[in-house]
């Protein structure tokens, strides 16, 4: 809302998303991450919160630009430091336009422009090479695990990018979440918003009833002691799918919410898939 406030209270939506993207670069800690979208760095975070506070009436949404009808001074609230790079942000970028910002994101933090529409048009050959060799161009067959606790959809979804992952294999038996943009729907959309395809397995997670009251590790263990035997010997068909889709996608991560993958059961799941026969790959937590 400050930013909007500095910059007259209308922006475009590209020219927002790339503001917000170089004054979250100038912070410690930043506000928002952002991942490489189709015109480049992009927050879905930012955009949900933008969208919600027009829904409520502090913001007005057009096709193409937020308006701020708020009458009240954010800039007034914001933390001294913040105000100083906000109006640094002002001085230095409030002659660009949408384009304009595009190509300079784009050549001085070449790794968000890797799914960008338009970088082949806006830079140079050499500029554009140097898009090209951010992305991973790995071919090696890994099997990877991930959990999204403890981190944000945009830095969940880079871990994915960094990776190369083809495929993600979501493990969780009900896939709901309070957090933002890990909901079935919401992660299968945003996933493949990046190319990346999605499919949920939910036989090969554990039934909420019995994830309760899980205080200590001994806890976890003995949970697992139980999926190992007599959720596993009971989904070998679905462990042979992963398998084969393995081959199939060569990347291929399964994913559910704890970050401890010892407080997990994809770490199970996992080990299983790889002592199936003519599993000879790589087993990778991420």
């Amino acid at each position: 809302m400050a930013l909007l406030e500095l910059f007259g209270g209308e922006l475009e939506k590209i020219r927002l998303q790339k503001l917000l993207f170089l004054f979250s670069q100038d912070q410690a800690s930043p506000d928002y991450e952002f991942i490489p979208y189709k015109y480049g760095c992009y927050s879905y975070s930012a955009n949900a919160d933008l969208t919600t506070m027009s829904s409520k009436g502090f913001l007005s949404e057009t096709s193409s630009s937020f308006i701020k009808l708020d009458a009240n001074s954010y800039l007034k609230s914001v933390k001294p430091d913040d105000k100083l790079k906000l109006h640094k942000i002002k001085r230095l970028y409030e002659d660009m336009d949408s384009d304009a910002l595009m190509k300079h994101t784009y050549k001085n933090y070449p790794y968000w422009a890797i799914n960008s529409i338009k970088a082949s048009s806006i830079l140079t050959q050499n500029e554009f090479d140097n898009v090209i060799m951010q992305k991973v161009h790995s071919s090696k067959t890994i099997l990877f695990t991930i959990g999204y606790e403890g981190i944000s959809l945009e830095g969940y979804l880079n871990k994915l990018i960094t990776n190369g992952i083809n495929l993600l294999v979501d493990v969780r038996n009900n896939p709901l979440s309070m957090k933002f943009g890990f909901s079935k729907s919401q992660l299968k959309r945003y996933v493949e918003s990046l190319g990346i395809s999605y499919l949920h397995i939910p036989e090969v997670g554990i039934i909420s009833e019995q994830r309760q009251e899980l205080n200590t590790q001994a806890d976890y263990d003995a949970l697992f002691k139980k999926y190992r035997k007599e959720n596993l010997p009971n989904t070998k068909n679905s462990q042979e799918q992963i398998l084969a889709l393995l081959k199939q996608h060569q990347r291929v991560a399964l994913t559910c919410f704890e970050a401890n993958i010892c407080q997990c059961h994809r770490k199970h799941l996992a080990e299983a898939i790889v002592n199936l026969p003519n599993f000879n790959y790589e087993l990778k937590h991420i």
